[in-house]
């Protein structure tokens, strides 16, 4: 068994008591009081996450623009300094290969964010599919360190360590500047469906701004947040996770996440004759959300019944929303069963689900 991967806050969550569970390859906080209570601070107030464990990426050179045209299915010709572009990066087979963020610092300048779990298969991919485009891939997930401020508070707090307006940031913008002392990458981005920021710096610098944010958000109502929360929040959020609601056999058109390719962008794009073909054709298979109306939770693999009892697909995630007091989750079910009804078996008793649109909670963001 290889020794798990630790960020450069894992002493301070050791201390801060943390339970912490191995996610991904790295050692992460899960919880540090209590999930529900986590959860509903962010919600309600602000919590802060350490994510340093995800990827980090530059990708430069006159290319640049055209080469990541090319490999995802958004179009990142909509970018200008300053913004950012959720997408998913496809197989030839319209599969995912990871969903990432891309932002523009510059023209032929650009910075991705991916996927934890993902680092070393995305990274190889990228170095494979920059064959023949006049550019430079560089892993830099090494190099940098990434807090989350979430949650109705946040601007609050992270303004008040930060001459940079943040009210000038707009959601899925960003801004360089300083925080608490520390150069960061101010990003009005996050995974909770809450108004918040990304910071990402030095990976040498993330106790001190840490615990500076700490610090300035305990007036607020901060808390520490682990990654149970982040997973109820996201799932709150209709917001896709990776191995979940998008697989390398789960496309995004399959996900729900039409709206993140661009089929008529004027650049061929890895997956773009798949992605096309099913939209012309239909998918066999549709992630759909759902809500329970009973607190016990619907495990992922957890088959999905149709009307007649028959299969009808699989439960992609699943949890209790502490919002809702109830269970909510995803499955990826046959398209001809996805108006329902359906139902699953817990413990011997058939749950009927009530099928959702996402998200669950309405999305607080800043204007864009």
């Amino acid at each position: 068994m290889s020794e798990l991967k630790r960020t450069p806050l894992r002493d301070f969550h050791a201390v801060n008591g943390a339970r912490l569970v191995d996610f991904a390859g790295w050692e992460m906080p899960v919880q540090y009081r209590s999930i529900l209570e986590e959860h509903k601070a962010v919600r309600r107030t602000a919590g802060l996450f350490d994510v340093s464990h995800m990827g980090e990426v530059d990708v430069k050179g006159p290319d640049a623009l055209r080469y990541l045209n090319h490999l995802v299915t958004n179009d990142v010709a909509r970018l200008f300094p300053g913004r950012v572009l959720y997408s998913p990066m496809c197989y030839p087979n319209g599969g995912v290969v990871d969903d990432l963020l891309v932002y523009m610092r510059a023209p032929e300048d650009y910075f991705l964010c991916i996927n934890a779990g993902n680092i070393d298969k995305d990274v190889a991919w990228l170095h494979e599919q920059a064959k023949g485009f006049n550019v430079a891939v560089t892993d830099r997930s090494e190099d940098y360190a990434l807090i989350a401020v979430q949650g109705p508070a946040a601007a609050a707090i992270v303004q008040s360590l930060t001459g940079a307006k943040l009210d000038r940031i707009g959601y899925y913008h960003f801004a360089e500047g300083t925080v608490a002392g520390v150069h960061c990458i101010i990003s009005r981005t996050g995974y909770t469906g809450e108004d918040g920021f990304e910071l990402y710096h030095a990976a040498g610098d993330a106790v001190t701004l840490t615990e500076a944010v700490v610090k300035a958000g305990a007036a607020h109502g901060l808390e520490l947040t682990g990654l149970g929360a982040r997973d109820s929040l996201r799932l709150e959020a209709g917001y896709p996770l990776y191995g979940h609601e998008i697989t390398a056999d789960i496309s995004p058109l399959t996900a729900g996440l039409g709206w993140t390719v661009k089929l008529d962008k004027g650049i061929d794009f890895i997956g773009r004759d798949a992605l096309a073909a099913e939209k012309k054709n239909g998918a066999p298979s549709k992630v759909v959300y759902f809500k329970t109306g009973d607190r016990r939770i619907v495990r992922a693999d957890a088959p999905v019944l149709g009307a007649d009892g028959t299969p009808a697909g699989k439960v992609l995630s699943g949890t209790l929303s502490p919002i809702f007091n109830e269970a909510i989750g995803s499955a990826l079910v046959a398209s001809a069963s996805a108006t329902g009804p359906l139902s699953v078996d817990i413990r011997g008793t058939p749950i009927h689900l009530q099928l959702v649109k996402p998200p669950f909670v309405p999305l607080k963001k800043a204007s864009s």
